[in-house]
């Protein structure tokens, strides 16, 4: 493996009896790099991610992240990753802030910490709020506010975006973009939304039947979906499309955000 290759999988395979989940991919992820992993829902990307960061066993193949091996119940690299996975819930008896002094104690991380990733996230209105009382959007802030509290060197996130609004995924995206620009942070994510990952990864793979079918930069990748739609979309369809990217815009620039 590369030294400048952070994420590296070989011939990563999950099977669950009769079921393909996930078949021979082969990952190569650089440092500083965000690298957006595109799939419809069932694809394999959460079955990904999980065998990634070790949560469970691949039925063959491998896994290194930072030069080690990860094998499910290794747990030494994890002060140096941050992750985001569908399931992970915060203590909803507990405010925003108590959450994050858990994951403090948990992961090392300064007390300045809690303060400064609070308000990366724009949580400081719901900091001392109880985390079950907090809006779906909110406690995605949260969960992305615990994987991030650490300063990790590689973020691994499934489906960040979800239950954002359309200003909280233009925030999240320039955030994502500056850690990797400015900090070296890599960071890996998911995403079933093309948009969302065409405007933010340096690379894209896609995913379907739980094989890597198809990997480029995002400048190819954007060239290829304008060729087919030049080929593929009636007059009509690219119109609409290009009204519905319109009007996003304008929302955003009504309610605060930015574009």
């Amino acid at each position: 493996m590369s030294t400048d290759t952070v994420i590296s999988s070989r011939s990563l395979t999950k099977h669950y009896g009769e079921v393909h989940a996930v078949q021979d991919l082969e990952l190569d992820v650089r440092r500083g790099e965000i690298y957006g992993f595109l799939g419809r829902n069932g694809a394999g990307k959460t079955t990904t991610i999980r065998m990634l960061l070790g949560l469970i066993r691949p039925t063959s193949g491998e896994v290194s992240v930072l030069g080690r091996r990860i094998v499910p119940g290794e747990t030494s690299i994890f002060g140096r990753i941050g992750y985001l996975v569908e399931t992970a819930t915060a203590y909803p008896n507990l405010t925003v802030r108590e959450n994050l002094e858990v994951q403090r104690r948990l992961t090392g991380a300064p007390r300045t910490s809690i303060t400064e990733t609070i308000a990366l996230l724009r949580l400081e209105p719901y900091a001392d709020r109880r985390t079950g009382q907090l809006s779906l959007g909110n406690k995605q802030r949260l969960s992305l506010a615990r994987a991030l509290l650490h300063s990790p060197e590689v973020l691994v996130l499934d489906e960040p975006a979800n239950a954002l609004d359309p200003a909280g995924i233009v925030e999240v995206r320039d955030l994502l973009r500056s850690l990797a620009t400015q900090r070296g942070v890599t960071v890996f994510m998911s995403s079933h939304i093309l948009a969302e990952v065409a405007h933010l990864a340096d690379r894209i793979g896609i995913v379907h039947d739980g094989r890597l079918i198809e990997e480029s930069g995002r400048e190819e990748f954007a060239a290829k979906a304008r060729a087919f739609s030049a080929e593929a979309l009636t007059e009509q369809e690219r119109a609409d499309a290009l009204l519905t990217m319109d009007l996003e815009r304008y929302f955003l620039s009504r309610t605060g955000g930015t574009t």
